[in-house]
């Protein structure tokens, strides 16, 4: 009995110091995720928006003093500012939001990898820009206590989110791809800018039938399951969407104490249990994946990326007809 109890406590304990961050390798470099400093290709054209700065908010600002930089030649980043960033508005957007415990170069190493990725697998749809969007993860404190207060940042970060995607032209075709916390920053964004637009804000562009391509792409969504439900928190956001892709990860030993970070909450994770295709219009391009075989128990965005079947459904749903 006893030593059963000590395995439950074990369990608990390592999915909690997840607190639905990811793997990484501790100082691992560019050279040591395979992403090499230089190349000459599409995935050259990728920059950066970081809230890590930033206080915590409860609305959508009016602005938001975000550090915008540009990855130039040899792997250097340079300052530049939103301006710069949404300039070329004919090239499609993939803006990259990463999940829990990870540090600012974290997040610049898995997108410049995600970017890399986007480029090789879908060359055919020509050049794209990657925004890797860095909010504040860094590891503080450790079990349930950090995954909490991570989980209310990431509300913060929505609207930070939402201000930045309400900037951009509404014709330009744009993919959002969110993991774990990514996609719940991501929701709440649509979530602000749905609001927005129905009391007539000015400052930012409407994002309910854009007529820009819009694309969302969720990796093991640390999101509430009934999210996009004909009566979920987030069902509007659905107005904002042309396609959906879902990777979830029925065997993800984070995502299953996903109900423990909300006391309210009483739902499990979208991550971990998935959604029915009859909850989306019919219009809505939807794909469904289960990455259990392939990614296990674990929960880091590495995995995902290093596996070719997964990496293929990722840059699809991203960016193939956007």
């Amino acid at each position: 009995m006893r030593s059963r109890l000590r395995g439950g406590v074990r369990l608990l304990v390592m999915a909690c110091v997840l607190c639905l961050g990811g793997l990484r390798a501790a100082g691992a470099g560019e050279a040591d995720l395979g992403i090499a400093t230089h190349t000459a290709c599409a995935s050259d054209d990728v920059w950066l928006v970081s809230t890590r700065h930033l206080p915590g908010i409860c609305r959508l600002p009016s602005t938001a003093s975000v550090v915008v930089e540009r990855r130039a030649a040899a792997g250097r980043w340079e300052r530049a500012d939103v301006t710069e960033l949404l300039a070329a508005p004919d090239r499609p957007l993939v803006i990259f939001i990463h999940g829990n415990r990870y540090t600012g170069g974290d997040a610049r190493r898995q997108g410049i990898q995600l970017a890399q990725q986007l480029s090789a697998c879908c060359s055919a749809a020509g050049p794209t820009r990657t925004v890797i969007f860095s909010w504040p993860s860094e590891q503080q404190g450790l079990l349930l206590k950090d995954g909490r207060a991570k989980y209310e940042r990431a509300h913060a970060d929505a609207h930070y989110l939402a201000w930045l995607l309400g900037q951009i032209e509404p014709t330009r075709p744009v993919a959002v791809v969110g993991y774990s916390f990514g996609a719940l920053i991501s929701l709440g964004a649509l979530d602000d800018l749905v609001a927005a637009e129905r009391s007539g804000r000015g400052d930012v562009q409407p994002w309910s039938q854009r007529p820009g391509r819009t694309h969302f792409v969720f990796i093991a969504p640390a999101v509430r399951c009934d999210a996009l439900a004909p009566r979920g928190p987030y069902r509007e956001a659905l107005d904002c969407l042309d396609r959906l892709t879902l990777v979830i990860n029925s065997r993800d030993d984070a995502l299953r104490f996903f109900p423990l970070l909300d006391r309210d909450l009483h739902a499990d994770a979208l991550g971990y249990v998935g959604m029915p295709r009859r909850w989306l219009p019919p219009q809505t391009d939807f794909t469904a994946t289960d990455a259990a075989a392939i990614v296990g128990k674990n929960h880091g965005l590495p995995l995902y990326l290093a596996s070719p079947t997964l990496t293929a459904t990722i840059t699809a749903g991203a960016i193939e007809g956007l």
